[in-house]
């Protein structure tokens, strides 16, 4: 499909630059996609639109301070590096600015000295492989120089980390926040098992997918980049019997989704797993896994939108975006939300 069939018009001012002071106080549009409509409501209205035996699935992944910067030894050329992807053996894929001058064998001192990096592998679009040295332990030293890897259309640094995490993140290793949990509170989840959802997690650790823009003119041709994530035996019983009952199964966020729509195509069920997929859900996808979605406003001609337009029609999800933005909704990362059903 012509990539010009995903865009449309964003002010730049309905772009969030922070999220909202009080999660569960945004702005949530419930769609129906069945019956094609739509209405404005508050997020924490979403317990309303749940039953009981419904499952909810979040990706309990935790963003990592992932931005790093560094200078190159004997040259003294200034580098921005992004962790991606941990390779093992304290080498990690990572997306670097001024790209051009790290080569293999180039050493990366960052602040302090409290890592040193050798670059150990180059690859295309500014991709590195790059080996660690450092004292105690690789996270612990992190936190002490690195920031949160906030998108480029986010101009300022959040003046605190777990602004940037949802409320259940647990497990170390994404390079960006699964940014539809953010608007959940520990007290609206309290609500909805009271009302007897069952809530599961998953874990999908985002990389360079999040930061790649399509970059082809017909979408047949992009290729996704492959992310890690980790099906617990405990998760995909639960999904079996929520499957084999009729009952439904609610993805928060288009990562819960692609862990999802990945396991069971595998299987032709839910089954305990650590694997990796690639997958890129476009219009003509037959999903097979998921009954609802929750997810935030997103990029124009982006690989997420077309997943949404999978999910409910590309007609239709443009003109739910056109009354998001007619009604000054917030967009992407730290904006508002849909519950689609």
């Amino acid at each position: 499909m012509d990539i010009n069939l995903f865009d449309y018009y964003l002010p730049e001012e309905l772009i969030a630059q922070e999220p909202t002071s009080i999660r569960d106080e945004c702005k949530l549009l419930v769609v129906n996609k069945t019956k094609k409509t739509y209405e404005d409501k508050i997020f924490h209205d979403i317990l309303d639109y749940f039953k009981a035996g419904d499952v909810l699935v979040r990706n309990n992944t935790k963003v990592i301070p992932a931005r790093l910067f560094a200078t190159k030894e004997k040259t003294g050329a200034k580098v921005e590096v992004l962790l991606l992807k941990d390779l093992g053996e304290d080498t990690w894929e990572c997306l670097c600015g001024n790209a051009k001058a790290i080569k293999v064998g180039s050493v990366l001192h960052f602040k302090d000295d409290i890592l040193i990096g050798t670059c150990v592998g180059t690859f295309d679009e500014g991709i590195r492989h790059i080996k660690f040295d450092y004292k105690g332990i690789f996270l612990e030293e992190l936190d002490k120089i690195g920031l949160m890897p906030l998108p480029p259309y986010i101009h300022k640094q959040v003046d605190d980390n777990s602004k940037y995490q949802t409320v259940y993140a647990k497990v170390e290793g994404s390079a960006a926040a699964p940014t539809a949990g953010f608007h959940f509170t520990p007290e609206l989840l309290a609500k909805l098992e009271a009302k007897g959802v069952k809530i599961v997690d998953i874990t999908l650790n985002i990389g360079l997918g999040t930061f790649r823009p399509v970059k082809v003119q017909d979408t047949d041709d992009h290729v996704m980049h492959s992310e890690t994530y980790i099906v617990s035996k405990e998760a995909a019983d639960e999904l079996n019997k929520a499957k084999k009952e009729g009952r439904r199964i609610v993805a928060c966020g288009t990562t819960s989704v692609r862990t999802l729509e990945s396991n069971f195509n595998k299987f032709n069920e839910f089954k305990a797993e650590s694997s990796s997929t690639s997958i890129f859900i476009s219009p003509g996808y037959e999903y097979k896994a998921v009954d609802c979605l929750i997810t935030n406003f997103h990029l124009p001609k982006s690989t997420l939108v077309m997943l949404v337009s999978a999910f409910m029609g590309r007609e239709f999800t443009l003109e739910c975006y056109k009354h998001a933005v007619e009604n000054k909704y917030r967009f992407f990362s730290f904006g508002d939300s849909m519950f689609i059903y």
